[in-house]
């Protein structure tokens, strides 16, 4: 069974958005910065996202070879839920708090425990990894152990405000190992493994 993998871009002061963000503004005021270095050859569509940094382009091409997306409500929300489609027809398991009166559309659908969502995503993906997206979900899956790795295109920006990656964690430690680091011209690619045992445990 593949491997659930959180794909984020991040700012060195560890924002994944700027200030105010929203359904108009999915990255903030100067967010934009973070995916500078992305080319949408499409709209918003993710599937058609390119990059002349080789760097970039390397861990865009792993992230579409993905067998099923896990995203949290917000992120699928903003996104104009990425039009029920994220990239080539995969399942995408949206992890919320409390499911709408209107399906998912597309390949979507949702999930409000967190350990199920995390299992549907894995059983879809079959012997392909999972793409985790999204700040809060990746929190609440990392505090229930379900994150097996970390992949970070840490950009040399400081946001100074908007939505942290790792805010409002619990105390414990999570240790990680790395496994890869690439530096590129725009970015540098840092890749953990999230070691087993070193979770809260906790649910969100």
């Amino acid at each position: 069974m593949g491997r659930i993998v959180l794909y984020m871009w991040m700012s060195l002061d560890g924002f994944v958005t700027g200030p105010e963000d929203g359904p108009d503004q999915g990255l903030g005021i100067g967010g934009e910065r973070l995916h500078e270095s992305l080319v949408l050859a499409a709209g918003d569509d993710p599937a058609t996202a390119r990059s002349d940094d080789d760097v970039d382009a390397l861990v865009l091409a792993e992230a579409m070879a993905t067998g099923a997306v896990l995203t949290g409500r917000r992120t699928f929300d903003h996104a104009g839920h990425w039009g029920g489609d994220h990239h080539d027809g995969v399942p995408i398991i949206v992890l919320t708090r409390s499911v709408p009166d209107a399906p998912a559309p597309g390949h979507a659908r949702y999930v409000t425990d967190v350990r199920e969502a995390a299992a549907a995503a894995r059983e879809a993906a079959g012997d392909r990894d999972v793409l985790l997206h999204g700040a809060e979900a990746a929190r609440a899956f990392l505090r229930a152990g379900e994150v097996d790795e970390l992949a970070l295109q840490v950009v040399p920006v400081l946001l100074g405000q908007g939505r942290r990656l790792f805010d409002d964690m619990p105390a414990e430690l999570v240790e990680l190992e790395p496994i890869r680091t690439l530096d590129g011209p725009g970015t540098v690619a840092l890749r953990y493994r999230v070691l087993p045992g070193t979770e809260s445990g906790e649910e969100s």
